[in-house]
């Protein structure tokens, strides 16, 4: 049943960190806001190295002091791998930011998650957990509100003028009216699981992202984290992938075989918990936003994740939903076109990453042979992978361009039109 008490100036759907950041904001900025999780926290989840741009998010919402007292392993540089195991000289992104933000964290997400929700309730927001999104409530062509099962099965309603999608890839609302565009190219899968006692390399390495690349253009990911564990997956093409073998483990093992950086990190490791399987296809939302409606994070776009760029594209967009909605509410109005400037600007962001993106996968690009040429573009291309995407990449694009196939951008991401 409806009452006052679930009646608010916003409804955010998802408490991971799009939904924490944007709550976090709204209750800063004095907003009445709710946070419907249909989980219970902690609750496990991929996606674990944050990019050194988060930092201006996470100390915007107050959360830098607490991850700097946290256990998370410290972050200074990623680094690449060939198929041969030769390891690049890693981007230390001290080199190129002067700032705190230069040291970053590899997180476990469900401590990380769990850390951003309630640091959103200290700040006001209000969090029910357990609590299922299962239908928008409509009035006309505007979204007043959602309709929700709780843990007991009790349905209930929440109100309010604009609610922020940042269910994930749940993608509520993408479902529901059918809003998924899948990216043309990029059509991975993935598999991951975790070792203990793996090798570390020293120093200041010690908590290096490492990407080791396999034949067909595949890769590995190595993420240093906590007790002595680390992450470890493969992404790659389905057929290359599965061509030999369906079991997640046997092909893990059959894989670790063909990068000598990493059967030389993993051999004295031992594999600890379940092997985990996914698509990782890319995809985008036909609209960001519609009248009362705005989504953000995986719920609007997801990206292949080889330059770890999720959890920093959810925070961001979560921070910039949370504006966007905040002056919609200010100025009484919260239809689609109100969030034009919002989706326009997040989706340049995802456009530059995944430029980058395509170029990884081209066989004949790599980032050795940019810079030989253009050495002047390492700022930039460092820019690109650190997270800072809001400014101008189209010198470092014509530049990667003569070595890889640039994409397109896709039209997909403006608010939806009134109906005519």
């Amino acid at each position: 049943m409806d009452s006052d008490n679930n009646r608010f100036d916003v409804i955010v759907i998802g408490g991971g960190p799009a939904g924490s950041a944007a709550a976090t904001v709204l209750a800063q900025k004095g907003q009445r806001v709710v946070v419907l999780e249909k989980e219970r926290f902690p609750r496990y989840h991929i996606g674990e190295s944050l990019l050194p741009y988060c930092y201006f998010t996470l100390e915007r919402i107050g959360m830098n002091e607490r991850l700097r007292a946290s256990r998370f392993i410290k972050k200074f540089s990623v680094q690449f791998a060939g198929v041969d195991g030769r390891i690049s000289q890693p981007f230390y992104f001290a080199e190129h930011l002067d700032h705190p933000a230069s040291q970053t964290w590899q997180v476990m997400r469900d401590e990380f998650d769990r850390m951003l929700l309630d640091n959103a309730r200290e700040h006001g927001a209000e969090v029910r957990l357990a609590t299922a999104a299962r239908e928008l409530i409509m009035d006309g062509e505007d979204v007043v509100g959602v309709r929700v099962r709780a843990e007991s099965g009790e349905e209930q309603e929440f109100h309010a003028p604009v609610t922020i999608d940042a269910s994930g890839r749940d993608a509520f609302a993408i479902v529901r009216h059918g809003w998924r565009r899948r990216d043309p190219e990029l059509n991975k899968v993935s598999i991951w699981t975790y070792f203990e006692g793996a090798v570390r390399d020293p120093g200041r390495d010690e908590g290096a992202t490492t990407i080791a690349s396999l034949p067909e253009k595949g890769w590995f990911w190595y993420i240093p984290l906590p007790e002595d564990k680390v992450s470890v997956g493969i992404v790659a093409e389905r057929e290359y992938l599965y061509r030999h073998a369906r079991d997640p483990g046997e092909i893990m093992r059959r894989e670790i075989e063909n990068n000598p950086w990493i059967k030389e990190h993993l051999a004295p490791a031992r594999q600890v918990g379940r092997y985990w399987a996914t698509g990782d296809f890319s995809y985008r939302s036909r609209h960001c936003a519609a009248n009362g409606l705005v989504l953000t994070g995986d719920a609007f776009a997801f990206l292949d994740p080889v330059f770890s760029s999720g959890v920093f594209l959810a925070l961001r967009g979560g921070e910039m939903a949370a504006d966007a909605v905040d002056a919609a509410l200010g100025a009484g109005d919260v239809s689609a076109e109100c969030f034009e400037d919002y989706g326009g600007r997040l989706v340049a962001m995802i456009e530059a990453m995944r430029k980058l993106v395509y170029a990884f996968y081209d066989p004949s690009f790599t980032f050795k042979s940019v810079l030989m040429k253009h050495p002047h573009l390492k700022g930039d291309l460092t820019d690109c992978l650190i997270g800072n995407l809001s400014r101008d990449f189209a010198e470092l694009f014509k530049a990667v361009g003569e070595f890889a196939r640039i994409p397109e951008p896709l039209e997909h991401g403006r608010p939806l039109e009134p109906a005519r």
